[in-house]
């Protein structure tokens, strides 16, 4: 009785806030991310002060393992969030990813460790992308992804300015206590507020219902790859453009401050700008671009803007080369949006979990294999943090000594850019994408079907279109 007494009151609590919008998909990524830029700069000193020796290696292989451990989890959590729905799962990624950061001032090295470990729940972007599928149409869909991307963008470049600033004046603890503060107002965000996406009919409220190796095999996705040609050239399009984007988020504020040698003054606005264009680039600019030029030549134009902002990275030795390459970044940041929502029409509805889960299984790879990437070409190339703090208007004891390429991972990353620029090429515009569907992932529906009947035997039967798969679930029909 207890029992039904309490999934009654969730019931009633979930159905109770209204229906579920990308507001609130907008909120928990904006909450999550910024408590996270928060910590940019408390977080430079002290992976410093832990790893003195190799910085730029140990923080590509923390970043790295984090990264490799969401790419193994994702399957099996989409999975499950097709079957439990996803408000319970968006609550434990949110719990678990922001777990670390109260642990920054308490043990560094219980940080770094618990850092690796989250990357096992730190899926947020995949179970949020499933929510707004979930409660959007078709044609809605790119302005969805559109929004969402411009606020991690809007979250993960302003933060940091803030953090700069208060850590310079208040001192690291202070930002430590306020990113906390906020990651527990997201938990309590998402535990309160956020209602469930996931309708009834088309989710088995059967805490026992299997899920198959098929569903929960992170692998599983990227096999099925080359089972059509638009498949393979999408899927490795992401691959080759978002390898180098990772490693650039998870050693670019180290190599501003220390190779370039930007004051935190001039990090904050270069932070403050680039955030302020990507937002309007993925808003404003990428709905027009996307009814004038259309889907394909908006992704290779952000291809574009990506390569030549890697470029200018790589060769860039002077501050005001940052700015311009900056400008660049800001309107390069419109290329995942364009290829989620050129995905989602090649799709038919039925295959949308199926095949934006391969982008989502290549994104979360390259987030574990950029960074070591990244830190290991800095390794290589003797690129080290030995002044954690630069006089500013003085130049360090380095400074006479400016290589050709002070940047290698980032002319790197061009390269892997161009190449995908010339795979995007190739990419049909206007395709309806082969039966990728196993048999495994037939059964599957055909048992969640039977299921969800036995359940409700007044449910309407549902149809192809209402195929369970991880991790995007398409739920427009």
């Amino acid at each position: 009785m207890k029992q039904e007494a309490g999934d009654m009151m969730l019931a009633r609590g979930s159905h109770g806030r209204g229906r579920a919008k990308v507001t609130h998909a907008v909120v928990v990524i904006f909450l999550e991310f910024f408590a996270w830029g928060l910590l940019t700069t408390p977080m430079l000193t002290v992976l410093h002060e832990t790893f003195p020796q190799h910085t730029f290696l140990m923080n590509g292989l923390v970043q790295g393992v984090k990264g490799l451990l969401s790419f193994l989890s994702a399957p099996l959590i989409g999975a499950l969030s097709d079957v439990w729905g996803r408000k319970s799962f968006l609550l434990m990624t949110v719990f678990f990813t922001c777990a670390p950061i109260p642990l920054m001032r308490l043990s560094p090295w219980w940080y770094f460790a618990l850092i690796s470990v989250s990357g096992i729940f730190a899926v947020t972007f995949s179970v949020i992308f499933a929510y707004v599928a979930d409660i959007t149409e078709e044609h809605e869909r790119s302005t969805a992804y559109g929004l969402v991307s411009a606020t991690f963008a809007a979250s993960l470049v302003t933060s940091p300015a803030i953090g700069a600033y208060l850590s310079s004046r208040y001192g690291d603890s202070l930002v430590v206590l306020v990113a906390t503060v906020i990651a527990v107002a997201d938990i309590a965000f998402v535990f309160f507020v956020v209602p469930e996406s996931l309708p009834d009919k088309m989710r088995l409220t059967s805490w026992g219902f299997p899920i198959s190796w098929e569903q929960a095999d992170p692998f599983s996705s990227l096999r099925r790859v080359g089972k059509d040609t638009t498949v393979l050239l999408i899927c490795v399009t992401v691959f080759l453009s978002y390898l180098p984007e990772a490693g650039q988020y998870s050693s670019f504020f180290l190599y501003l401050r220390q190779v370039i040698e930007f004051s935190p003054a001039a990090i904050a606005a270069f932070i403050a700008m680039v955030g302020i264009l990507s937002i309007v680039a993925q808003t404003v600019f990428f709905s027009v671009l996307m009814r004038t030029i259309g889907n394909k030549n908006t992704v290779l134009l952000g291809l574009g803007f990506q390569l030549l902002q890697l470029a200018w990275y790589g060769f860039g030795s002077e501050p005001w080369m940052m700015w311009a390459a900056g400008t660049v970044a800001a309107m390069s940041s419109i290329t995942f949006p364009a290829v989620s929502a050129l995905v989602s029409r090649s799709a038919s509805p039925d295959q949308q979990g199926v095949v934006q889960g391969m982008i989502t299984g290549i994104r979360g790879l390259c987030n574990g294999l950029g960074p070591a990437l990244y830190g290991f070409i800095f390794f290589l190339f003797n690129v080290e943090l030995s002044d954690i703090e630069p006089v500013a208007g003085r130049p360090s004891e380095n400074s006479n000594e400016k290589s050709v390429i002070p940047g290698p991972p980032f002319l790197f990353g061009a390269c892997a850019v161009l190449l995908a620029l010339l795979v995007a090429i190739f990419i049909p515009e206007h395709h309806r994408l082969a039966d990728i569907k196993t048999c495994t992932a037939l059964k599957s529906s055909s048992a969640s079907t039977a299921h969800a009947q036995n359940i409700n035997p007044m449910t309407t039967p549902t149809s192809d279109t209402e195929d369970i798969e991880p991790l995007l679930q398409d739920s427009s029909m």
